[in-house]
C-alpha cells in the first residue's frame, strides 16, 4: 500500500484510509471496511460545504481505534482556519466514528455536512486481481439509516449506516445541515454496520422495510469495550523489565499487534488463532498460524489451543484436486468470500501446503511440553495421526522417502508449497528452476521433528509404544537419508531440495538454519551449517537473508532471493540454540531486534538485505505486510532463545545468553504447567565480534 495509508484493525474487520479518514477504493486497491474477506464500504468521503478537507494529524490510539484532525480548505500563516473537523473511528462489527465540528470563529457558521457512501462488495481475491463481480447491486435510503445490499443467490451480504442526529439519507449517502454557534461544538455518531448471512433480506428493488428494523437493531448494539480486552490481553502475558528500551517498546508492540491479528473461525465459538497479516491475509492459514502460535506459546498459550482445534476441525478427508485436498492434509489457507463460495477459487479450505501438517503435529507436542494439556492431546489425537499418515501415505510423492509437493489444480493453485512460496525461490545456483515434484529441505526437517515428537505423544499419553517405536525408526532412517543426499559435500551446506530426479538444487539458503531447529542436522555437520549461516554472505548485521550472496538469483529486495526475514531469523535462532550456538543465536537476535526502532518497534513481514555496513537502518521492503503474524511473533522467540528457556517436564528451564545492547532483562510471570516462574539475565554476549564466523568450543 501507498504511505499515508491508515490502517484499523480487530480480528475479523479492519478498515484501511487516507490520512484524512476517507476512503475512495479503485478496483485494485485495498483501501476499505473488510470483514471475513469482503469489502463492505469502498467510499466513504467527508466533505463540508461540497469541498474535501485537509489532514492536520492523525493519532493512532489504539489497533482498533483512530483519531484523525483535518481542517477545511488550506491554511496560510496570515489566515488562520476557524473550523477544525475531527474523526474518531473505532472498529467493532462494521465501525464506530464519532464527527466532531467545532466552530472557533465569534459569529455562528452554517454548513452543509456530506458524508458520500457505497460499496463495491470486493471479494479480496477481486481486489487483488482485479476481476468483476457477477451479482446485483441495492440501494435503500430510508428515514434512519441507508442499506447497501448485494446479492448473487443466496450469497448475500449488506452494510447498514445510521446517524445519532438528524440527516437525509440518500441512495449515495447522507447529508446534514447544522449551524454551529459560536466558539460551539457538533458532534454525531455514525454507525456502520455489516451483516453476512442475510436471510431476513429481500431481493433488490423490493421493499425492505423489515430488513432495516434488522439492521438498526445491530446498529444500536453495544460497542465491545475494547480498552479493557487490550488491556486484560497485556496484563496476561509475562511482565518484560530491561534497559533497553527498544526491546521493552517492541515486546508491548508485539503483544498489542497479536492482540489486533487475533482472528476468530464462525466455528470457534469466540476464541482467536492468529491470522497472517495486513492487509491480504486476515484469515486463517496452517502454516503461519502454527508458527505464530509457536513463537507465542511462552507468553500466550490460548492462540495455539484454537489454532489445533480449529485446524484439525477442517482437516482433509478426501482426494480433491481443485482443493489439493488429501486425508490427514493440514490446510494451507481457509477463505470465506464470494469467489470461494461460487468455487471460482478453491479455499474453502484449500490444502496447498506440504509444511503446515508436520507442523501440526509438532505444535500439539509443543503445546503439551508447556502446559501440560494431555486433554487437547487425546481430544486431537485421530487428527493427530492422520497427520502423521499422510507425510508416508501421501506426501511422498516420488516414493524416496520425502516430503515432496506439485500442484494438482494448475489454474489457482500454489507452485511452491512451502514457507518460501514465490515462483522463483527454488533455485539452483545458476539460477535456473527446478522441476516438479520438489522436495525442499526444510520439509524434511518437520516430518523428522513430527515424528520424534508423536511418539513422544503416543508413549507417554496415547499409550500406544508400538507406534513410539515405529515413528522412532522412521525418523532414524530419514535423519540417516536426509544428510546424504541433501548434503552438498564441496560446500558443506544442505541443497534446498531435491529435484524431481533426486538431483540436489545447490543453492545455499537460510533454510538451513530450520534444519537446526527441527534437529533432523548430524551434529557433525552443525558447525558447518552455523558458520553458513553467521558469514557475511547470509548475515547482514541485521538479520539472515533469505538466500545467500553469489548465488545466481540473489537480490537483496527479491521477496525470497535476499531479504531477511524476521520471522524466518527468529526460527534460525532457535536452532542455532538447540545445537548450542548460543551466541550466534544471541546476535541474530540482536540485529533484527535493533532493526525494530527503525519500524516504530514493529518488524514488518521482510526487510532489505543489504549489509548492515552499507546502511544506516534496514531498508524498507514496498511490499510488506505489516503488521504481520510471524514477524509479530519474532520478538517473542528471539527473547525465548536468549532466555534459554525450555520446558522439562513440570520445570522450565533458563539458561540466558543475551547480547550486551540487553543490559538487565527480567521477564516475570511466565506461565506453563509450573505455574507461574521468573527469568533473569544479563547482556553478556559481544555480537559486534561475530561477523562472519563461529568461535570455536
Amino acid at each position: 500500500m501507498s504511505d499515508g495509508m491508515v490502517k484499523i484493525l480487530n480480528g475479523n474487520t479492519f478498515v484501511v484510509s487516507d490520512a484524512r479518514g476517507d476512503i475512495e477504493a479503485s478496483p485494485s486497491d485495498p483501501t476499505g471496511l473488510f470483514s471475513f474477506d469482503t469489502r463492505f464500504l469502498s467510499k466513504w468521503v467527508l466533505t463540508i460545504n461540497g469541498d474535501r478537507l485537509m489532514s492536520l494529524s492523525t493519532d493512532d490510539l489504539q489497533y482498533f481505534e483512530a483519531r484523525f484532525f483535518l481542517v477545511p480548505g488550506v491554511g496560510s500563516v496570515y489566515v488562520n482556519a476557524t473550523l477544525s473537523v475531527i474523526r474518531q473511528r473505532s472498529v467493532g462489527n462494521g465501525f464506530l466514528e464519532v464527527l466532531s465540528l467545532l466552530n472557533h470563529d465569534d459569529v455562528p457558521v452554517d454548513l452543509t455536512v456530506r458524508l458520500d457512501a457505497d460499496s463495491d462488495f470486493a471479494d479480496l481475491f477481486e481486489v487483488k486481481d482485479t476481476l468483476r463481480k457477477q451479482g446485483a447491486y441495492a440501494r435503500q435510503a430510508g428515514e434512519s439509516s441507508l442499506l447497501l445490499l448485494y446479492r448473487r443467490g443466496t450469497y448475500v451480504r449488506s452494510t447498514a449506516i445510521s446517524s445519532s442526529q438528524p440527516c437525509a439519507f440518500d441512495e449515495g449517502g447522507l447529508t446534514f445541515t447544522i449551524t454551529i454557534d459560536p466558539h460551539a461544538a457538533w458532534t454525531t455518531e455514525l454507525d456502520v454496520a455489516i451483516q453476512m448471512l442475510g436471510q431476513q433480506i429481500a431481493e433488490p428493488g423490493q421493499e425492505i422495510g423489515g430488513v432495516a428494523r434488522t439492521l438498526e437493531d445491530q446498529v444500536k448494539r453495544p460497542i465491545p469495550d475494547m480498552a479493557r480486552n487490550l488491556a486484560r490481553w497485556l496484563g496476561e502475558a509475562p511482565r518484560l523489565e530491561c534497559d533497553w528500551e527498544t526491546l521493552q517498546r517492541t515486546y508491548r508492540r508485539s503483544l498489542v499487534d497479536l492482540a489486533a491479528l487475533r482472528f476468530s473461525p464462525l466455528t470457534a465459538g469466540g476464541n482467536s488463532l492468529p491470522a497472517a497479516g495486513l492487509p491480504w491475509f486476515m484469515t486463517m492459514f496452517g502454516r503461519d498460524s502454527i508458527f505464530t502460535s509457536l513463537q507465542a506459546l511462552p507468553f500466550t498459550a490460548g492462540l495455539a489451543a484454537t489454532t489445533l482445534r480449529e485446524l484439525g476441525l477442517r482437516q482433509g478427508t478426501r482426494i480433491d484436486d481443485f482443493r489439493d485436498e488429501d486425508p490427514g492434509r493440514i490446510l494451507h489457507e481457509m477463505r470465506y468470500g464470494e469467489m470461494t463460495a461460487f468455487e471460482e477459487r478453491p479455499h474453502s479450505p484449500y490444502f496447498g501446503s506440504a509444511d503446515a501438517t508436520p507442523l501440526f503435529v509438532v505444535l500439539l507436542d509443543e503445546y503439551e511440553r508447556w502446559t501440560g494439556d494431555t486433554d487437547l492431546v487425546r481430544e486431537l489425537e485421530g487428527e493427530a495421526r492422520a497427520a502423521l499418515h499422510w507425510i508416508d501415505a501421501y506426501a511422498d510423492l516420488q516414493g524416496n522417502g520425502y516430503i515432496s509437493y506439485q500442484r494438482r489444480n494448475a489454474e489457482t493453485g500454489l507452485e511452491n508449497q512451502c514457507w518460501k512460496d514465490s515462483w522463483d525461490s527454488i533455485s539452483y545456483r545458476d539460477g535456473t528452476l527446478p522441476g516438479f515434484p520438489r522436495a525442499t529441505c526444510e520439509l524434511q526437517g518437520y516430518a523428522y521433528d513430527a515424528k520424534m515428537r508423536g511418539a513422544r505423544l503416543a508413549r507417554e499419553v496415547w499409550q500406544d509404544p508400538v507406534l513410539a517405536r515405529r515413528l522412532e525408526k522412521q525418523a532414524a532412517d530419514l535423519k540417516q537419508r536426509f544428510n546424504r543426499d541433501f548434503w552438498v559435500a564441496d560446500g558443506e551446506y544442505y541443497a534446498i531440495a531435491l529435484d524431481a530426479d533426486g538431483r540436489q538444487v545447490d543453492s545455499l539458503t537460510s533454510n538451513n538454519g530450520h534444519l537446526l531447529w527441527s534437529g533432523i542436522v548430524d551434529d557433525s555437520k552443525a558447525r558447518a551449517v552455523a558458520e553458513h549461516l553467521m558469514s557475511e554472505r547470509l548475515f547482514t548485521g541485521w538479520g539472515i537473508r533469505t538466500l545467500a550472496v553469489g548465488e545466481s538469483r540473489y537480490n537483496p529486495i527479491g521477496y525470497h532471493n535476499g531479504t531477511i526475514w524476521p520471522f524466518d531469523n527468529s526460527f534460525i535462532a532457535w536452532g542455532l540454540r538447540r545445537y548450542g550456538f548460543k551466541d550466534e543465536a544471541a546476535a541474530v537476535a540482536a540485529g533484527n531486534l535493533e532493526a525494530s526502532a527503525y519500524f516504530d518497534g514493529r518488524l514488518p513481514e521482510a526487510f532489505g538485505g543489504y549489509p548492515r555496513s552499507m546502511t544506516k537502518y534496514p531498508v524498507q521492503y514496498p511490499t510488506a505486510c505489516s503488521p504481520q503474524a510471524w514477524s509479530t511473533g519474532a520478538p517473542l522467540l528471539f527473547l525465548r532463545t536468549m532466555l534459554g528457556l525450555e520446558p522439562m517436564g513440570d520445570h522450565l528451564v533458563v539458561d540466558p545468553a543475551l547480547p550486551t545492547t540487553i543490559g538487565r532483562l527480567e521477564l516475570l510471570d511466565i506461565a506453563g504447567r509450573w505455574g507461574r516462574i521468573d527469568a533473569f539475565g544479563r547482556g553478556r554476549v559481544d555480537t559486534s565480534r561475530l561477523s562472519g564466523r563461529v568461535d570455536g568450543r
